[in-house]
């Protein structure tokens, strides 16, 4: 989407991370266990690089966790899937591992990221970068035509990238290596939609850099690259739940099922937004036909993210849980993926090698497991306070001399005397006062835009 909103100058994105207590420097002993590990990488025997596998990322990305290559089979498809393999690298028990736990992710910010592990490992030595030699945890999974899994293989690996893409070059023009990419996708999507999967799609606010040294906040939706090699992603995230819950050990990141009552209160919205609902459709296929460019439809999308809550991560070693899928994937669902940004998928690959060569996980892993979901709780809340911080602080900075201004808005949801509603012309959304109806175009006044306490807020203007 088009609005962007600008700010020039410095902004203190560091207050913002300190006051959600996100970690800064590494300490001495970290760093030195980083160097260590990082002079002489650990390389698996089996030899992987015939295979052309490249990475997708944003572009000037160095922390790269997966590289994967296509073909096409006789029976249908075969993807390979090569994760960084963190775990070669951070020892159970170590002072790498526990720096990680006590970080928990990567955390970004417009003025940098803060990293889960010290750029030597995630920017370098344990990074998929191309032209390099790697372990990796190499995930080969067979498709049949429709893109249903028939086989799945997990091993350590070294592999050796050959290139680095981004989504924009893809997006313009498809390269050899991913020639399949758009067809596997689509099919992929397909089979998402019949499992009942709730993938919302919506443009999410991100600030970038600005090119006079200043910020820009946009909203930006997910391209088609970006979807197909998500699908990916989540492919191989259902191969290691399905591990895992074989082996009977692992954690799984669940989510329950949407609840009735709130399906059958985002029906009865419909309608009004020109939302078209069949009978007998479940939400997932209405939400696979809209087109979040348009402000009714971002506003049922934006309405329907009360379907996709009480996310977790689930620890287990032993009976299945009593709730083990996603509602989101619609499946059983793990996060493996991202190693070098994200604490729990380490853990998660270690118990997926471990099960697919037919062993049980090491004692220290399986004590690890139960910490995991708190772990990642802290990590995620601390993650979200900070993104929405980083938003605040700009929309009030680009606000603040313009109180009192009308502006045109559309109305995202609406509780009694209170909403919040998005700009048409700005990418700023925020509370609003007053009795409005979801879906509705509106003037609004602002009445509050305080960079101090990265605040804004408006009130409903009539007219």
């Amino acid at each position: 989407m088009a609005r962007v909103l600008k700010v020039s100058g410095p902004l203190d994105f560091a207050a913002v991370r300190e006051e959600a207590g996100v970690p800064d420097e590494f300490p001495a002993a970290v760093l030195a266990e980083a160097d260590q590990v990082a002079a002489d990488p650990p390389l698996p025997e089996h030899d992987a690089t015939d295979l052309p596998l490249v990475t997708i990322d944003p572009p000037g990305a160095r922390d790269l966790d997966q590289a994967v290559h296509l073909t096409r089979t006789a029976g249908g498809y075969r993807v390979s899937y090569a994760i960084a393999d963190v775990g070669a690298f951070v020892a159970l028990g170590g002072a790498l591992d526990a720096e990680a736990r006590r970080r928990g992710q990567t955390v970004y910010c417009p003025d940098g990221r803060t990293p889960l592990h010290p750029p030597q490992l995630s920017e370098g030595a344990a990074s998929l970068l191309p032209g390099q030699l790697r372990p990796a945890a190499l995930w080969t999974i067979d498709l049949d035509a429709d893109a249903e899994v028939t086989a799945v293989d997990l091993r350590r690996a070294r592999v050796r990238s050959r290139a680095q893409l981004d989504y924009a070059s893809v997006g313009q023009q498809v390269p050899p290596e991913l020639e399949l990419l758009p067809e596997i996708g689509r099919l992929l999507e397909a089979r998402a939609r019949e499992r009942g999967a709730i993938e919302l799609g919506t443009p999410s606010q991100e600030v970038e850099p600005g090119p006079d040294g200043g910020w820009t906040v946009v909203f930006r939706g997910q391209s088609d690259v970006e979807g197909w090699n998500a699908q990916i992603s989540l492919l191989t995230g259902r191969c290691a739940a399905r591990l895992m819950l074989d082996g009977g050990v692992g954690v799984l990141r669940t989510l329950p099922p949407a609840d009735p009552g709130a399906v059958e209160a985002l029906r009865r919205l419909a309608p009004g937004l020109g939302v078209d609902w069949p009978a007998g459709a479940g939400p997932g296929e209405v939400i696979a036909g809209l087109d979040p460019a348009q402000p009714r439809h971002a506003t049922f999308l934006d309405a329907a993210a009360s379907l996709l809550r009480g996310a977790a991560y689930t620890a287990f070693a032993g009976p299945t849980p009593a709730q083990p899928g996603h509602g989101g994937v619609g499946a059983p669902y793990a996060h493996v993926t991202a190693p070098l940004r994200r604490l729990v998928d380490r853990f998660g690959t270690e118990v997926c090698l471990a099960l697919a060569a037919g062993q049980r996980p090491g004692a220290d892993l399986l004590a690890a497991l139960p910490e995991l979901p708190g772990l990642m709780a802290a990590s995620d809340r601390r993650t979200h306070e900070v993104d929405r911080a980083v938003i605040d602080l700009v929309e009030a900075t680009l606000l603040a001399d313009r109180t009192g201004e009308v502006f045109d808005a559309v109305v995202l949801d609406a509780e009694d005397r209170r909403s919040t509603v998005v700009l048409t012309d700005l990418a700023v959304q925020a509370r609003c006062d007053g009795r409005l109806t979801p879906g509705e175009r509106v003037r609004v006044r602002l009445t509050t835009a305080d960079p101090a306490t990265r605040t804004v807020r408006f009130a409903a203007a009539g007219g």
